[in-house]
């Protein structure tokens, strides 16, 4: 469970949740959060997502999500006998290597490739991950030691709004991200609020 923050205030929440049976995980993400200025709305998301796992191999993912009314979607499936991915998105259709991450914030993982796919419309984006250093933060009432990392597209050249340009805290204690921050029409930040 994520809270959403826009300069420190709450507009929303992501959440994650987890069902396991033999070897295979399914991964259900929902995400709602709204912007609004001088009381209208301005910017709005909601969505889902599913991803599903066997043995830790991505066999599929499929989200929808309205941003703005505007209808994004991904249909990704792991194709066995040709060891990629076939993407159709709203972005993006095509193959895909299957070193690709869906770029979602519960799996540390995002932090371990270089390349992610877009969890609301399939593009695939090239990342560049750097350690900044150790610290602690609290965050509602604990204090956890985490490392910090700078996740960046790895074209700097792409347009500042498709750029991937993320600080991340991830507790090395409990293998997940803590919190996610970026800087795009305000500051935002995803902060774990609960985990079971």
């Amino acid at each position: 469970e994520m809270d959403i923050f826009r300069n420190g205030e709450l507009i929303g929440y992501n959440y994650y949740f987890f069902t396991r049976k033999g070897d295979e995980t399914i991964v259900t993400n929902q995400i709602k959060f709204s912007v609004k200025l001088l009381g209208a709305t301005i910017f709005r998301v909601e969505g889902y997502g599913e991803e599903k796992y066997v043995k830790d191999q991505l066999i599929s993912y499929n989200s929808k999500t309205s941003q703005n009314d505007k209808e994004k979607f991904v249909n990704l499936v792991f194709n066995k006998d040709e060891n990629k991915f076939e993407i159709k998105g709203s972005s993006y259709s095509g193959d895909a290597h299957i070193k690709n991450i869906i770029g979602n914030w519960w799996s540390h993982k995002i932090l371990q490739t270089d390349s992610q796919v877009s969890p609301i419309s399939g593009s695939i984006k090239e990342q560049v991950v750097t350690f900044v250093g150790e610290k602690k933060i609290e965050q509602y009432g604990k204090t956890y030691a985490v490392d910090h990392f700078k996740l960046n597209s790895k074209d700097m050249s792409l347009p500042k709004d498709k750029r991937l340009d993320f600080d991340i805290w991830f507790d090395k204690k409990s293998s997940m991200i803590i919190r996610v921050s970026y800087s795009r029409i305000g500051n935002w930040e995803y902060r774990l609020k609960n985990f079971e």
